[in-house]
């Protein structure tokens, strides 16, 4: 991996790892590694917020990526650490570094050339994002297929997520659940996929398993109930209990 990498551990800052001591972090793809991204004011004016929307969107399932405060590099930013490794990355402030860090954590084999195929997909699927914002449904869903068809080493399962929703809007409701399911596959954890999966069986009036589906994503993350999306999901669900239930 390019860059400045410390082991942490110890409260003062250690010193850095020469580049031909920097570690490859080769894992079995059910390891569970975490990334924290410092968001604190040096690094977030030095990019860290790019950085986090970055590695989460090329990410693979048993990687999370999330924020944290200060690791105390401040000037070395963006800053990030690896658990359970507990090492310091510096200097991550490019999506080519974003890459090198994923491409190093993932596997020796896997080159950043190839996880490259990770941030076009990412930059197609903000592409689609932005087009079924406007009602572009199938510009959308061109967008988001040209994704998946680069097969990227991460960020799949979020393609196929995004996707089942422009199906589910365009009025698709098998592929649109297929892809629900494609996405729970390569990632039984995905809350999102779980409330995407939720929302194409209540527009099929399969209310049982829409309510199953989003108590399995509050179960992953609690945290959902404040949502006031999910909150209207749920009132939404409720109403047409009732009216199913109504004489």
């Amino acid at each position: 991996m390019k860059g400045s990498l410390t082991f942490l551990g110890i409260s003062h800052a250690p010193p850095l790892l020469s580049p031909n001591a920097i570690p490859k972090f080769c894992r079995a793809t059910t390891a569970e590694t975490e990334i924290r991204v410092c968001v604190n004011r040096t690094c977030r004016r030095q990019g860290s917020m790019e950085t986090l929307q970055i590695l989460t969107g090329i990410a693979p399932p048993h990687i999370s990526v999330n924020s944290c405060g200060c690791l105390g590099r401040c000037g070395a930013g963006p800053n990030l650490v690896l658990l359970p490794d507990a090492i310091f990355v510096g200097h991550c402030g490019t999506a080519a570094r974003a890459a090198d860090v994923m491409s190093d954590i993932c596997g020796c084999e896997d080159s950043s050339d190839a996880w490259s195929k990770s941030l076009e997909a990412l930059a197609l699927r903000k592409r689609a994002e932005d087009e079924m914002s406007k009602g572009n449904f199938s510009q959308a869903q061109f967008l988001l297929s040209q994704a998946i068809d680069l097969k990227p080493l991460g960020g799949v399962h979020t393609l196929h997520k995004a996707r089942s929703a422009v199906l589910l809007a365009m009025g698709n409701m098998d592929e649109a659940l297929e892809d629900a399911k494609v996405a729970l596959r390569l990632a039984p954890k995905y809350p999102e996929a779980y409330i995407c999966q939720g929302d194409v069986l209540m527009a099929t009036e399969q209310f049982d398993a829409a309510g199953n589906s989003y108590s399995m994503a509050l179960d992953l993350d609690p945290s959902i109930r404040r949502s006031k999306s999910f909150k209207a999901r749920i009132s939404k669900l409720q109403e047409k209990y009732s009216v199913a239930e109504s004489p």
